[in-house]
């Protein structure tokens, strides 16, 4: 029989409502909705009682922000100590922004990264959070190990749902104070998917993979409602699952984000080659003719360099060199998300302005086993397609290029967005997200903008922070889309 102080903290932790509130830190620079709120104190309560768990909120709802949270909570009450991130490459800059927008004065970042991240190495002594990817766990397995940290953090942790994997092995080889494990899809195929996840938070709950496969999965899969019930039982305390339906209240209509992806090496190389050419023709021809006479040059330049920092492939000039997919840091980024929207059940549109984007995205769908519809300017039966994705669920994405599914369509099938390419015309960009986000729309949509670190569509969204005229006015694709930059924005954009 369980003692009655440990099925009281059983209780606590199997409903939600009976975990003790806790005040957020005062030096979170968020408001926090009340689920996140119930969410945080939830992680707080497994620190306290020195549990790992499993925090499986939907996509959208704020899984890093509520463990940013954590970490600020717990270094208020405890000496500085080391803290890991781990986080798939693409997601890997989306936690430094965040770290550095939520807890700006508070928390010191270090991202591990690159060729020359052992450089960095001394810079971790005084830090708080180390922020590195699964490739890197897997190479920099060694140095990991040795380090001993309060927590270690798996960001989409179905990464480590095979428990025989590299990845998996050297997750569970970390040296840390407590574990937390980040994922929207806990199980997407089999149930030691989970045994995985559950055996790096807290080794032991569900017993060795081998008796649990034959004692616990097998007979479940044969449909055994017994082991189920108790499978769940034993593990719901230690699983937070809120789903967008579940929290509707406390949601806006849309959630908007966006991803900085950092560029892949090839791709980054790709890029400072493109920028120093373009870069020199732009400066020489706003010097001679002025601003207002070099728009077209202008225009190209950003076209070209916005091509690189999408994909390389998009560059005319290198068709015959070898990139590949590989090569695409947003590509891999896209990936993630519709991977993770389809493990949730969510639905996709994915917008870009370049049709031959789309025909490289619908490669990687075909090769990632994604069902999806597809409509650019040269599709005929528009609305056929339209009523194929609404009228069946199986079909998990839509490909539409900006220009010629942007309005007049109705997609309300779909409750996720994706701007593969922004080009910050928010009356564009709107229309298009509104094919989702209209009347008949049931669902939260959330919106997801990609963007290329270090590359020009990250200098305009800085500038137009600083302008917001920029973003009305200056790259609008109608009337004079350069209208209001100066020769100082032009050196920036092409810096």
């Amino acid at each position: 029989d369980v003692k009655p102080k440990a099925r009281s903290l059983f209780e606590q932790l199997d409903d939600i409502d009976e975990v003790p509130s806790v005040a957020k830190p005062r030096s979170l620079k968020a408001k926090l909705r009340p689920y996140q709120k119930q969410g945080f104190s939830w992680l707080v309560f497994l620190h306290q009682k020195g549990m790992g768990g499993i925090l499986a909120d939907d996509m959208g709802l704020g899984k890093t922000l509520q463990t940013i949270a954590l970490l600020l909570w717990a270094k208020s009450k405890h000496k500085r100590k080391l803290n890991l991130v781990i986080a798939p490459t693409s997601v890997v800059p989306n936690w430094e922004r965040e770290i550095h927008k939520f807890a700006p004065s508070t928390f010191k970042a270090v991202v591990w990264q690159g060729p020359n991240r052992f450089d960095q190495r001394d810079a971790l002594d005084d830090a708080d959070v180390m922020i590195t990817s699964y490739a890197l766990l897997r190479r920099d397995e060694e140095l990991l190990a040795e380090l001993d940290f309060r927590y270690a953090i798996l960001d989409e942790a179905q990464h480590i749902k095979n428990p025989a994997s590299q990845t998996a092995q050297a997750a569970k080889k970390l040296q840390s104070e407590h574990r937390l494990a980040l994922t929207g899809t806990p199980i997407e195929n089999r149930l030691s998917e989970m045994w995985s996840i559950f055996d790096f938070v807290s080794p032991g709950l569900l017993g060795n993979l081998k008796k649990f496969e034959e004692n616990v999965a097998r007979p479940i899969d044969r449909g055994d409602q017994e082991t189920a019930d108790r499978l769940r039982n034993t593990i719901k305390p230690f699983v937070l699952r809120r789903l967008k339906t579940d929290v509707a209240d406390d949601l806006p209509e849309k959630i908007e984000q966006e991803i900085v992806v950092p560029m892949e090496e090839a791709q980054d190389g790709l890029y400072k080659q493109v920028l120093a050419q373009v870069r020199k023709n732009v400066l020489s021809e706003v010097e001679k003719k002025g601003i207002s006479k070099s728009q077209i040059q202008i225009l190209a330049a950003l076209t070209r360099l916005r091509q690189v920092a999408c994909d390389p492939r998009l560059v005319k000039d290198f068709e015959t060199a070898d990139f590949s997919a590989d090569d695409s840091g947003k590509l891999a980024a896209l990936r993630e998300i519709v991977e993770n929207a389809k493990g949730g059940g969510h639905r996709v549109l994915i917008f870009s302005q370049f049709v031959t984007m789309l025909q490289h995205i619908r490669n990687a769908l075909d090769e990632d086993g994604v069902s999806y519809e597809y409509l650019d300017g040269s599709t005929k039966d528009r609305l056929e397609r339209v009523e194929r994705f609404n009228e069946d669920e199986s079909i998990q994405a839509f490909l539409i290029s900006l220009k010629a599914g942007g309005t007049g369509l109705n997609l309300t099938g779909a409750d996720t967005v994706i701007h593969f390419d922004p080009w910050w015309n928010p009356a564009v960009e709107d229309q298009a997200t509104d094919r989702a986000h209209r009347i008949g729309q049931t669902k939260v949509v959330n919106v997801y903008r990609l963007i290329a670190r270090g590359s020009v569509e990250e200098k305009i969204l800085e500038l137009s922070a600083k302008k917001r005229a920029l973003m009305e006015n200056v790259l609008s694709t109608e009337g004079s889309p350069l209208k209001g930059l100066t020769k100082k924005d032009v050196d920036a954009l092409f810096s």
